[in-house]
């Protein structure tokens, strides 16, 4: 089942079937379909006068340049489309499926123009209209990619998204990208439909706007729509009207009640009404920009979710329980009867624990008096670089030898495999074969030595990923290794997970990343702008992914941020293992009612 993410407030839902009226009473708020999956605070603030000058982040550079990516992911797929289509083909863009012309390439054209052009290609019957801007629906308004004409009239939308919308499996429905008709879509043997709540609830409110504009197909006909993903290999359809939600709702009957809740957030906030959503921590709250002011109104209330986050925070209000202060002078082995078991996210003990270490200011605290963290003689500490979906660039080894060097043994230090190519290309191969050669090499040398052998990471999901697929997309690369050969090795308890480590004997009430925990063993980063979403702008820069020529300065700061990674991981684990680690309270020791 799908679910979706909710704020302080829920979803409200209408009976199965039954339509919610396009607009209340009340002045009109527009709102795109991200809405409908974002924090309903979030909501409140766009549409609030009396929030326009509240303090918001800086603009993101990685986000921005995540839509720039996106945005050329979609004049591909476009270009794809319009070359296959022929006569068939139409756009709203006067450059054709590339979107808005570049400078000095011809005028540009307005929202308000392409929807005029939107409307002049539907009363003509056009099979394939590209770049889509369906008219104001309400309090609604929308874009498509694409609009398909279906066999009965109407229309039914496609959008083109830069992420991954299947995985192995089978069951989707598809269709070939150069032949983006519902009615030739057939069950796929080779892939299954990845969950996209964001995507369905897009085609249903495109859907909807086709509805009101009369321009879906008949009543009768289905109700579906398309989604082109990061592959760009075949067209995903989806069925509207199929119970894909909790308790069986449609994905019609979720949007209907999604937006009529939204809806009645915006406009209680355009009129000065009482707000319908209160700022409360989420997970998105990480990269929203109204955060700076959210978290300064969480801080004044002491808001018991900064603890607690998303629905955990919920249900501890409404047992009265609504501040950080009053959760901690809980006790941590007496649960309030009311709440439910188990919790959403942590333990109840643990949420006591996290709220009187945040009182204390500490970030850390042990569970157990001594910390176990696999040692060995000969220790490997690796972090990989990635850039997306596209591949991993990037491999870098930092070699310690806590007993003892022996003849023949590598230098110890660091050391970078990368491929300097823009990626995708097969050159990540051999990089990764060059690694993996020296990795193995030191591990068989080890262990043909009587000595134990282990390699460190931190959170192996992403180094596990892609040595696992390196190996299958590059098997035919001299130096890489089979896939049961690296499947081995990442089970093999050799392979430690320093986040498992952290996350299994200690409390962490700052978060659990790296970047969190590295500081309390007395780790620091050169670079202060170290970090994944900023490595990926200098990842462009590296390789000149825009144009012009590669910067060999972004390159050194990559191989020092990534050098630093590995670095990190080795200094935690030895303060793991040493008495310093006792300086940091025992999770029993925190202090309990003030």
């Amino acid at each position: 089942m799908l679910s979706g993410v909710v704020s302080t407030l829920g979803p409200v839902h209408t009976p199965t079937g039954e339509r919610p009226p396009q607009r209340a009473a009340g002045p009109r708020v527009l709102l795109d379909a991200a809405a409908l999956t974002g924090c309903r605070r979030r909501v409140h603030l766009d549409h609030d006068p009396a929030a326009a000058d509240a303090p918001r982040a800086l603009p993101d550079p990685a986000i921005e340049q995540r839509r720039a990516d996106a945005a050329a992911h979609r004049a591909r797929i476009g270009d794809l489309l319009a070359g296959a289509a022929g006569a068939a083909w139409a756009s709203t863009w006067p450059g054709g499926a590339s979107g808005p012309p570049s400078e000095g390439e011809g005028p540009w054209v307005s929202r308000g123009e392409r929807a005029d052009r939107t409307a002049e290609l539907v009363a003509a019957g056009a099979p394939m209209i590209w770049g889509a801007v369906l008219p104001v629906d309400g309090d609604r308004r929308g874009t498509a990619e694409l609009l398909v004409r279906g066999p009965q009239g109407g229309y039914v939308p496609l959008l083109v998204v830069r992420r991954r919308i299947t995985d192995p499996g089978g069951g989707a429905r598809t269709s070939a990208v150069t032949d983006p008709w519902p009615e030739h879509a057939a069950e796929d043997p080779h892939r299954k439909v990845r969950s996209q709540p964001r995507d369905l609830l897009a085609l249903a409110q495109l859907t909807r706007m086709l509805e009101s504009a009369g321009w879906a197909p008949p009543e009768g006909a289905p109700r579906v729509g398309g989604v082109v993903g990061l592959d760009a290999d075949v067209v995903v359809w989806h069925d509207l009207r199929a119970g894909h939600w909790p308790g069986e709702r449609s994905t019609l009957d979720e949007y209907d009640a999604r937006f009529a809740d939204r809806a009645a957030v915006a406009r209680a906030a355009a009129t000065g009404a009482p707000a319908l959503a209160e700022p409360s921590r989420i997970t998105e709250c990480r990269r929203c920009p109204w955060w700076p002011t959210c978290e300064a109104d969480l801080e004044r209330t002491d808001d018991v979710s900064l603890v607690a986050h998303g629905a955990t925070s919920g249900l501890l209000r409404e047992i009265g329980v609504g501040t950080v202060a009053g959760l901690a002078d809980l006790d941590p082995a007496v649960p309030p009867a009311a709440l439910p078991s188990p919790l959403p996210g942590p333990p109840f003990t643990d949420l006591v624990a996290l709220a009187r270490a945040r009182r204390a200011g500490l970030a850390v605290a042990r569970r157990v008096p001594r910390v176990p963290v696999p040692r060995a003689d000969v220790e490997v500490d690796v972090d990989m670089e990635s850039f997306g979906e596209s591949g991993a660039y990037l491999w870098g080894a930092l070699l310690t030898l806590p007993g003892g060097a022996r003849d023949g043994d590598p230098e110890p230090g660091y050391r970078a495999f990368a491929t300097w190519e823009p990626l995708p290309t097969r050159d990540e191969g051999r990089s990764f074969a060059e690694f993996w050669t020296w990795f193995r090499g030191v591990r068989e040398r080890a262990l043909a030595s009587g000595r134990t052998f282990a390699a460190y990471c931190y959170n192996e999901q992403a180094e596990n990923r892609w040595m696992i697929a390196s190996a299958q997309r590059f098997a035919d690369v001299p130096g890489v290794p089979g896939e049961a050969e690296v499947r081995a090795f990442v089970e093999d308890p050799c392979w430690v997970d320093l986040f498992g480590v952290v996350s299994t004997w200690f409390l962490c009430a700052q978060g659990k990343g790296l970047k969190k925990i590295a500081p309390a063993a007395g780790f620091a980063w050169r670079d202060p702008e170290a970090g994944g979403e900023n490595s990926m702008r200098w990842y462009r820069d590296a390789v000149a992914l825009d144009g012009g020529e590669p910067d060999a300065a972004q390159r050194d700061r990559l191989l020092g941020y990534n050098a630093d990674d590995v670095m990190a991981t080795q200094v935690l684990r030895e303060w793991m293992s040493s008495d310093r680690v006792l300086e940091v309270p025992l999770v029993s020791e925190l202090a309990g009612p003030s």
